[in-house]
């Protein structure tokens, strides 16, 4: 029996400790971004969010590149605990997703409604939030373990040569996945009593 829409967004949790195994084919992985592109809501219907998805050693090179470039930023007495960090919970999974922000699609649209300028890059944000929290529910779904990780913009550039990224994309998050091969921690919640006004 297929989950609920409030039961798959439970289950829904960040995993540190991931495998290169898939329960699913790739094709079906694919189609999993794809119906997040195309059904996922953004503001004046604009769809900014651009999708990258790296598998195999592409997935391990994006890892590589993170480490490269924290390496000459992090002192080399506390680089280990990072590195293997890294290695373990994210270079370990089977694929990563990336996920961009077209802002040329962003700007075009401040042009043609100056009154709401200032807003579009926060609706940007929000469309972008609401694709990584729906690929995340669905990858969840079918087996696979993810976190959301920001190594952004630290890897920008990088990351833009080595795949050929547009300029105009703007990187927002990654999100490495795979098979979990342990649980993950008890979750804390906040008293709700604090987070929800009703008013009548």
């Amino acid at each position: 029996m297929a989950l609920t829409f409030k039961d798959a967004l439970k289950n829904r949790r960040t995993y540190y400790t991931i495998t290169n195994e898939s329960p699913v084919s790739e094709k079906e992985i694919k189609e999993i971004l794809e119906h997040a592109l195309l059904h996922v809501p953004s503001a004046f219907n604009s769809q900014t969010t651009r999708v990258v998805l790296l598998l195999g050693d592409q997935h391990k090179k994006l890892w590589e590149i993170t480490k490269d470039t924290l390496r000459k930023i992090v002192p080399a007495e506390n680089f280990g605990a990072t590195e293997s960090k890294i290695d373990g919970a994210f270079a370990s999974g089977y694929g990563t997703v990336l996920f961009y922000e077209d802002t040329e699609v962003v700007e075009g649209l401040q042009k043609a409604f100056p009154s709401y300028s200032d807003n579009f890059p926060v609706w940007s944000q929000q469309t972008s939030g609401m694709h990584q929290l729906a690929v995340w529910t669905m990858l969840e779904e079918i087996g696979f373990g993810a976190s959301l990780q920001h190594y952004n913009p630290l890897i920008d550039a990088e990351v833009a040569e080595t795949w050929g990224i547009s300029p105009k994309w703007k990187l927002m998050a990654e999100m490495p996945f795979g098979k979990p091969s342990a649980t993950p921690g008890e979750k804390e919640f906040q008293p709700l009593e604090k987070r929800l006004l009703t008013f009548r």
